[in-house]
């Protein structure tokens, strides 16, 4: 199976910056994609941004503020945030997908971190 750990979340006011990290570990094969989710309570799971094939894409109201990157030799995916505001606050959780070594097979795998709390507040 594959494992998601995520980081960098915390407090911050409006204006400021925040880095968000995914490490991936297991017995991964390859990884088709990775993606950054938001939950806002009170609101639907959104997709925040994803990086597949080197491609990336992203939600409008965060395009030209958040930057997806990927480290693939540490299957580490990043979530640069700046220009942070009150409207960004949720838990955001990150998404990988890919194969992973099941014995002599290979299998899918779909697995999510446990998400991190982003607040931004003054």
């Amino acid at each position: 199976q594959v494992q998601l750990v995520e980081s960098g979340g915390g407090l911050v006011q409006p204006g400021g910056s925040l880095r968000l990290s995914c490490a991936a570990s297991g017995s991964i094969f390859s990884i088709d994609g990775m993606g950054w989710y938001r939950q806002a309570p009170g609101k639907e799971r959104e997709l925040v941004a994803s990086m597949v094939s080197g491609s990336s894409t992203y939600t409008d109201s965060v395009k030209g503020r958040f930057t997806i990157s990927r480290d693939s030799a540490k299957n580490t995916v990043y979530l640069q945030m700046n220009t942070l505001k009150p409207e960004d606050t949720a838990v955001y959780s990150c998404n990988a997908r890919g194969l992973y070594h099941s014995g002599i097979v290979l299998r899918n795998f779909d697995s999510w971190g446990q998400g991190t709390q982003v607040t931004v507040s003054s």
